[in-house]
């Protein structure tokens, strides 16, 4: 049986990771809203001037994509529906890289890489998420 003060030590560090990857994400979308989706989106078209995609389909990505980062980032911060939260987050990672390879940029791949399995780990490791608004509401509704 693991000692409760293991058990907080692993608690610890998973709502550590949570909340930086939380931050991350989160000013990863509220950044770009705040500099203007239409500028992010413009630089995308950019960027991806030379991929086989259609400029508009790049600049609504690019337009939506800020609101998506943001809203994720702002569930895994504050731990709810972290799980569900979590698999969004990686399956938009998928698409980031995708598109990364698309245009041959190999470094941000790299770190796309980087945050999935940072993601992976949190999900990985739900089991000790003690400090979120998930484990409040499963421990509110276990008394019930």
């Amino acid at each position: 049986m693991e000692a409760q003060s293991d058990i907080r030590e692993r608690r610890t560090a998973y709502a550590l990771l949570r909340l930086a990857v939380g931050v991350n994400l989160t000013m990863h979308g509220v950044s770009r809203m705040i500099s203007g989706p239409g500028e992010f989106a413009a630089k995308l078209v950019i960027q991806f001037s030379h991929a086989p995609l259609p400029a508009w389909s790049v600049w609504g990505f690019g337009q939506i994509l800020p609101s998506i980062e943001g809203m994720l980032g702002l569930l895994i911060l504050i731990g709810l529906r972290t799980r569900a939260a979590l698999i969004a987050a990686t399956l938009l990672l998928v698409v980031l890289t995708f598109g990364a390879a698309l245009v041959q940029d190999w470094s941000a791949a790299g770190i796309q890489l980087t945050y999935a399995i940072a993601y992976s780990a949190l999900l990985f490791l739900r089991r000790y998420d003690g400090w979120s608004i998930d484990a409040w509401m499963g421990r509110n509704k276990a008394r019930d």
